[in-house]
């Protein structure tokens, strides 16, 4: 089957991405471990010893960055339906977030809680505009959801936000549940695309009801 016009033109720009070419060159797994190193450089997000959730992981490109940072004496559960392979120093769960059984491992590995829920998940784009940001809205909410469910207080959520309709929204209820909220645009992050990445600081919600009930509507 013959590529599109567009599909040609990002495979292009894909592949003489510098910060594609330096993953492949420094064993990164994406060009997404750039955006996450930057932030952690301005940031200091992530901890030695810290219950880390990285939503969304496949291929890996965050928690490659993470699970060094977090040390031995730290816990990283990185999970996708995609499937991942081995990190060293996380634990890789394939499956939904959606699914009772996939939390049920997930919260057996971080039975506390997490500090630090990172999600970099973005929707198969159909090309269709509203349709498209419907999905990353809904995407950028279920980060959310999870961390009013699993952070502990005082924690943090690092996620992807596609900026359009929805995002205001989105904003009001962090800055409800969080005392501190910074936007981040790193420079591996296309400057034509609307993502930005949304760091919202010092949870102060209940967290613990997720973890309470047994998972049941954890979500």
């Amino acid at each position: 089957m013959a590529r599109s016009k567009s599909s040609e033109q990002w495979l292009r720009e894909h592949f003489t991405d510098l910060f594609v070419q330096r993953a492949a060159k420094e064993g990164y797994r994406s060009r997404a471990s750039y955006k996450l190193l930057e932030i952690q450089q301005r940031d200091r997000l992530i901890r030695p010893g810290m219950q880390v959730l990285d939503v969304g992981a496949a291929p890996g490109g965050w928690t490659q960055v993470a699970a060094p940072l977090i040390g031995k004496k730290g816990r990283l559960v990185a999970v996708d339906r995609l499937p991942m392979d081995p990190v060293a120093g996380a634990t890789v769960i394939c499956g939904d977030v959606y699914d009772d059984a996939v939390l049920a491992v997930c919260r057996k590995h971080l039975p506390e809680g997490a500090d630090l829920i990172m999600s970099d998940m973005a929707p198969n784009m159909s090309g269709i505009a509203s349709v498209d940001q419907a999905r990353a809205i809904d995407l950028a909410e279920l980060a959310l959801n999870m961390a009013q469910r699993w952070l502990k207080p005082g924690g943090s959520l690092l996620m992807k936000v596609f900026m359009g309709s929805g995002a205001e929204e989105l904003r009001r209820a962090l800055r409800r549940d969080f005392k501190k909220m910074v936007v981040r645009k790193p420079e591996a992050s296309r400057a034509r695309s609307t993502e930005q990445y949304w760091l919202a600081l010092n949870f102060q919600g209940l967290a613990q009801e997720g973890l309470d009930n047994g998972g049941k509507n954890s979500l």
